[in-house]
């Protein structure tokens, strides 16, 4: 059976992680695999504008399989050179394509997103929470270290304080908290949050498909260079804008006082 279960809805296509009977644990032999290749195909794809993904049951996901950590076994087996590659060709090759996805990714959390889990849901763009999601990095709890990119990633999300905070406590925090740290925009009722995160992707998915993508380059790329490069990247990438057709529609559009219909053109 796959990890993921994909589903269309229009310009939205959205990615539940089906492990449901375990909490959705992520990392086990050709997860990276699988990732990849959706994530290649949803890149692919200029008919999707927006991915919402959300895990199966009551989890969004629990993180890596710890029974495989106690039985060293699949990933978390082997030599130190072999849990090594594992990483690099396993689980942060799942990590890369989430990263890589050129459209916005909304993370649906609909329940515990612990460890990996936690991760995963900071690579979205936007996270909204079910009144009965948690988060936690326990990673130091099972005598190992933030392998998964959660360095880089979480103080990116909710600063560098409070990041050292989760991950050197171990403390795993409730939806209230999580917003009021902002590390999700909204906490939702459990029973409406996907019906709340498919409608705001569909907003998202009804903008210009190009200028989509563009922007969350844009967004992505002003985290890591300076105001100045990041002016330079935003001129040339808004002349190529200028000549689309879907600019010409936005500007008619709101003249005339109507929604715009954009064609990706």
């Amino acid at each position: 059976m796959s990890l993921l279960q994909i589903e269309r809805d229009g310009a939205v296509t959205k990615l539940t992680i089906d492990r449901a009977d375990s909490m959705n644990p992520l990392g086990a032999p050709g997860d990276g695999d699988e990732f990849a290749r959706v994530c290649s195909e949803i890149n692919a794809d200029m008919s999707v504008s927006c991915v919402v993904l959300t895990g199966a049951g009551r989890a969004f996901s629990a993180g890596g399989d710890v029974k495989a950590m106690r039985d060293k076994t699949g990933t978390f087996g082997g030599s130190t050179p072999a849990i090594s590659d594992g990483y690099r060709n396993n689980i942060h090759m799942m990590l890369r394509a989430l990263y890589s996805i050129r459209v916005p990714v909304i993370a649906a959390v609909n329940g515990p997103a612990i460890g990996l889990g936690c991760d995963v849901a900071c690579l979205a763009d936007i996270r909204l929470a079910s009144d009965k999601a948690k988060f936690g990095v326990t990673f130091l709890k099972l005598g190992i270290i933030p392998g998964d990119g959660g360095t880089w990633i979480l103080p990116r999300v909710i600063g560098m304080s409070r990041a050292a905070d989760l991950f050197y406590t171990g403390d795993v925090i409730d939806a209230a908290t999580a917003k009021d740290w902002g590390l999700v925009s909204e906490v939702i009722a459990h029973d409406s949050l996907l019906d709340t995160a498919m409608e705001k992707a569909r907003k998202i998915a009804a903008m210009p498909p190009h200028s989509l993508r563009q922007t969350k380059m844009l967004l992505r790329q002003g985290q890591q260079v300076n105001y100045d490069t990041a002016l330079e990247m935003a001129a040339n990438t808004q002349a190529m804008m200028h000549t689309t057709k879907d600019h010409a529609e936005g500007v008619a559009a709101l003249l005339e006082k109507r929604a715009g219909e954009f064609t990706g053109e």
